[in-house]
Parts: structure tokens; C-alpha cells; sequence
């Protein structure tokens, strides 16, 4: 299968990239990056542009399945609005696009509590992109909603630290749905939504991802 990777340096999406390079049923993996990636894999094809100006008749947009990791936070995107952009835009543009060329299944890196009615901002948005992913009509569409995720960001995030630390304290006694996800399971699920899916949409909680 030809797989489109979307944010491949993440945390999530760098091991997804790992394991798609791993895995013989992936034949090749399109990972658009704003910055040229370090690896040398022949599968691997990373057209590197600006995500505001996708290239709408790319023939790289032509594959079976997209993962999508993209996603930030609104100290990092500086405001809302940029939050905004990232996390819903960018995503529901590559969607689009790929689902004019012909893919059949996405699968979304998406956030416990995502609610398109949600009060919470954050939340907010995740649950609109989930709406408005919904209504593309993809023959496959997966949803995982994890909680805290666990792993070495590139970047610092304080409150993610300290949360994971006393969530880990904490894993013995409390419920699976609060426990700490770690990035290597939510990239094998995912991973494996893509190279095998099943019709239909499908939400894949956080208590199932620990």
C-alpha cells in the first residue's frame, strides 16, 4: 500500500514513520514536511513545502490511506486562530485532497474529549475536524482519541511533564482511560488501521491504547 504520513516529526508521527518503513505491506510512504527529513529509505518520498499552500495536482496525492499526526499547541501556534489552522485546517485540506485523488481511508490522530459542542476550546476543535472528516465519506475512517501521550518530545511542554509524571505515580490505581498512552501504541494502532482497514468509522479511546 502507498501510505501519506502527516506530521512525521512529531512524536506520534516519527514513529509512525518508523514503523511504515518497517512494515513490508507499506510499498511507499509520502511524508510532506515543511523541513527536509533525515531519512534515506527508498520508500520514502518527502515533498517539502508550505502547509498553507498545498499544491492541489501533486501526483504524490494519489495513495491508498493518510495517517495524520499533525498538531501543535496554542503556545506553540502563537494564537488561537494559527491553533486553528493547524489542527483543523491543515488536516481537513489534506483530506480533501486526497480523497479527490482517490483514498479510501484516513486515520486521525485526534485527542481524548474531542466534541465538536465542547466548551473547551481544544476540544472544540478536535471535535470539528472529526465532524468535518466524517462528512468526506471515506469507505474507512478511524478516530484515536488518546489521552496524555507518553515519550521524548523534541520540546519541552512543562504542564505535559509534570502531568505525566504524576499520572505515572499514579497508573496503579487509576482508571485505564487516565493512564499515560505511549506514542509507540498509538502509532501501532494506527499504523495498522491504515495497512489493514475496516469499512466503516471507528473511535479508538484512550483506554484501549495503554
Amino acid at each position: 500500500m502507498k501510505i501519506l504520513l502527516a506530521g512525521a516529526t512529531g512524536l506520534v508521527g516519527a514513529q509512525v514513520l518508523t514503523r511504515l518503513l518497517g512494515d513490508r505491506r507499506c510499498r511507499q510512504v509520502v511524508a510532506p514536511t515543511r523541513r527536509a527529513l533525515a531519512h534515506t529509505d527508498a520508500r520514502l518520498l518527502n515533498p517539502v513545502l508550505d502547509f498553507e499552500h498545498l499544491p492541489a495536482a501533486a501526483d504524490w496525492w494519489q495513495v491508498d490511506a493518510v495517517i495524520c499526526a499533525l498538531g501543535t499547541t496554542i503556545r506553540q501556534a502563537g494564537s488561537r486562530e494559527a491553533f486553528w489552522r493547524v489542527d483543523h485546517d491543515y488536516p481537513l485540506r489534506i483530506a480533501r485532497a486526497v480523497h479527490a485523488h482517490g483514498a479510501r481511508t484516513f486515520v486521525l490522530n485526534s485527542a481524548m474529549g474531542a466534541d465538536a459542542g465542547s466548551r473547551i476550546f481544544y476540544n472544540r476543535v478536535k471535535g470539528t475536524l472529526e465532524h468535518d472528516l466524517r462528512g468526506l465519506g471515506f469507505d474507512s475512517l478511524t478516530l484515536v482519541r488518546p489521552g496524555l501521550i507518553g515519550g521524548e518530545r523534541a520540546e519541552r511542554r512543562t504542564g505535559e511533564h509534570l502531568a505525566s509524571v504524576v499520572l505515572g505515580a499514579l497508573a496503579p490505581v487509576l482508571p485505564r482511560a487516565w493512564r499515560i498512552n505511549p506514542a509507540g501504541r498509538i502509532a501501532a494502532v494506527m499504523v495498522e488501521a491504515a495497512l489493514d482497514p475496516v469499512p466503516g468509522v471507528h473511535v479508538i479511546g484512550s483506554a484501549q491504547l495503554c
